[in-house]
């Protein structure tokens, strides 16, 4: 599921930046061409909730690579304040449902953005199948009788 989350967060950047940013999935090796994003899972947990659900936690940071060597910060403001509403919901392809960006925030280091954003969800563990027990027959005697 975490690749559906990082393609549909690929696909919400896409529909908003439409003028050909690249977006990358992988870790980028050489020849970064700017501008581009590049998206990874930085932090996973799960955690317990009644019965057979459990609560999971995915912090996302997606990076922004900006063209501008003169003004990079200003461009990056402007690429922040979209991604804000940008991301607010993404729709895996393989979900009946969007799900939520939490916790938005971004910081700037070095001239590049870092965009911050959880994508939780609920999800159902298989109950595991216990084998049924086979039949029992009982033959019971009252005293005196």
């Amino acid at each position: 599921m975490i690749n559906e989350i990082i393609d549909a967060i690929s696909i919400a950047l896409d529909s908003e930046f439409e003028d050909g940013y690249k977006i990358h999935k992988d870790e980028i090796k050489q020849d970064l061409k700017e501008p581009c994003f590049f998206i990874q899972l930085i932090d996973q947990s799960i955690s317990p909730l009644c019965g057979q659900r459990y609560l999971q936690n995915n912090a996302f940071c997606i990076q922004y690579f900006p063209e501008s060597k003169l003004n990079p910060y200003a461009e990056c403001n402007d690429v922040a304040e979209r991604m804000m509403f940008a991301l607010e919901y993404v729709t895996p392809l393989d979900a009946d449902r969007a799900i939520r960006g939490t916790n938005k925030n971004h910081d700037l280091v070095d001239g590049v953005l870092n965009f911050f954003v959880n994508y939780n969800r609920v999800i159902l563990k298989k109950p595991v199948r216990s084998e049924v027990m086979g039949q029992i027959k009982i033959q019971s005697e009252m005293k005196g009788e």
